[in-house]
């Protein structure tokens, strides 16, 4: 009797100190959770955000719409202005791509570029994704753009077509910029675009090492090979910052995209984006793949309802009356801004900037994206898109002051067959702020007119 019960307070002894080991475990389970819950929390740079690239359904947000530095993720867009040109023809990946000295003087990361060294554009990209390199990706804007600030005024006006209406950007490298600005979400839109819109050229974020005059660049990414299903896409970090990351994930029939920024350290920025994915990957869709981002015909089709947020007012269905346009209707056709590469076509002729308002036939992706409010400023239309973008950088140069709110964009519509670009600056709350800006640029010589969206 007495070893029966010897033995049954033993089991139990026992019992209670696997329940020990058990609630042990997963306390400490529990705090490591708890953990990266309050260093995510108490980080005043953090942000997260997780998206199912299918649906494009929002799985976990956390600050995804306060303003951040992007860093080294700035790289991501500049990667696709580079395939957008490769899209288009107006470049290959043999072309070679000059290094001036400025590009050259860019701080580290870098890949040790000399004036007068030139790499070819499959090198810079191989560059910019692995290395993260600043003076590759200055020689890309100034080749690509003319100059650097004008190739970063391309790339806002190519973010607000992606629908990221709250990035800027100045510069293609992500050095700092008090300017230059994103959020979480933003990012997820450009690492979904990136993928959905040149899959043919997305294998780029894979490398995992780029070699360059005999010496090799490991990816700084360290997701890629060790978290199943990672396929890219980019890290980045500034001492204001704080260590970013933008991860595509696809496994199991599911595919999610999921941006981290503001991490304290790289090891437990990847560290949260490795639970991040492994919390919220089974949560996505297992249907099927649809585009979740327009990509415009030619790179041109504006998303209207993303860039312009406020009152929502009608689209106009028809021109306003010639007498809200003929202060500021330039009496001279607008001449195009300077071509700098020789692979963008010039236009035959010069365009002037009075052109037809859109209308539900001539600007379906306005009326499919819904009403929109606010006051727009036009002072081009061209037969490139590249000409636009270009006299809009060339605009905001001469007249900085006058447009430092407004937001470059594009927009097409057709007349005679012909695919014509309008080149904008959007984001006026009124009328008369609309005016005061184009007589401003009219005392610049900077023809312009006004309308209401």
């Amino acid at each position: 009797m007495g070893v029966i019960v010897r033995q049954a307070l033993l089991g139990r002894a026992n019992l209670v100190r696997l329940s020990g080991k058990i609630l042990t475990a997963l306390f400490i389970s529990g705090i490591v959770m708890l953990g990266a819950a309050e260093q995510a929390s108490a980080n005043a740079k953090y942000a997260g955000i997780v998206m199912d690239a299918k649906t494009g359904k929002v799985l976990y947000e956390s600050n995804a719409d306060a303003p951040r530095y992007p860093a080294s993720l700035t790289k991501m867009m500049t990667a696709y202005m580079i395939f957008e040109a490769l899209s288009t023809g107006r470049i290959s990946k043999d072309t070679r791509i000059p290094v001036s000295r400025n590009a050259a003087a860019e701080p580290p990361t870098n890949i040790a570029l000399r004036p007068g060294d030139s790499l070819t554009v499959d090198q810079a990209i191989r560059a910019l994704v692995t290395r993260s390199a600043n003076d590759a990706a200055t020689a890309v804007a100034e080749f690509l753009g003319g100059s650097e600030a004008k190739f970063a005024s391309m790339m806002t006006a190519k973010a607000r077509q992606l629908g990221m209406s709250r990035t800027t950007f100045k510069n293609a490298h992500g050095l700092p910029n008090s300017q230059q600005k994103t959020t979480a979400r933003d990012m997820a839109k450009l690492s979904i675009a990136l993928r959905e819109h040149y899959p043919q050229y997305y294998s780029y974020f894979q490398t995992k090492s780029f070699t360059y005059k005999k010496r090799r660049y490991g990816n700084h990414n360290r997701l890629l090979g060790r978290v199943k299903g990672v396929d890219g896409i980019k890290t980045g970090y500034t001492r204001a910052s704080g260590f970013n990351l933008a991860s595509s994930v696809q496994a199991n029939g599911r595919s999610i995209v999921a941006v981290v920024m503001g991490g304290r350290t790289s090891r437990s920025r990847d560290a949260h984006m490795a639970d991040l994915i492994e919390r919220y990957l089974n949560q996505g869709s297992t249907g099927r793949d649809r585009m979740l981002i327009a990509k415009a015909p030619g790179g041109a089709r504006t998303a209207l309802a993303a860039m312009i947020p406020g009152k929502q007012v009608p689209l106009p269905t028809e021109r306003p009356e010639v007498e809200t346009l003929t202060a500021y209707a330039p009496e001279q056709p607008v001449k195009a801004a300077a071509v700098v590469n020789a692979s963008v076509p010039r236009p035959s002729a010069p365009v002037a900037a009075v052109d037809p308002m859109p209308t539900a036939s001539t600007a379906p992706e306005a009326q499919g994206a819904g009403s929109i409010g606010g006051w727009v400023i036009q002072v081009a239309s061209m037969p490139s898109e590249d000409e636009a973008l270009m006299y809009l950088a060339e605009t905001e140069k001469k007249a900085g002051a006058v447009l430092a709110s407004a937001v470059p964009i594009t927009e097409t519509f057709e007349k005679g067959g012909v695919t014509y670009h309008r080149a904008r600056f959007v984001g006026f709350a009124s009328k008369s702020d609309a005016w005061g800006a184009c007589a401003s640029l009219k005392k610049k010589s900077i023809s312009c007119y006004a309308v209401q969206q």
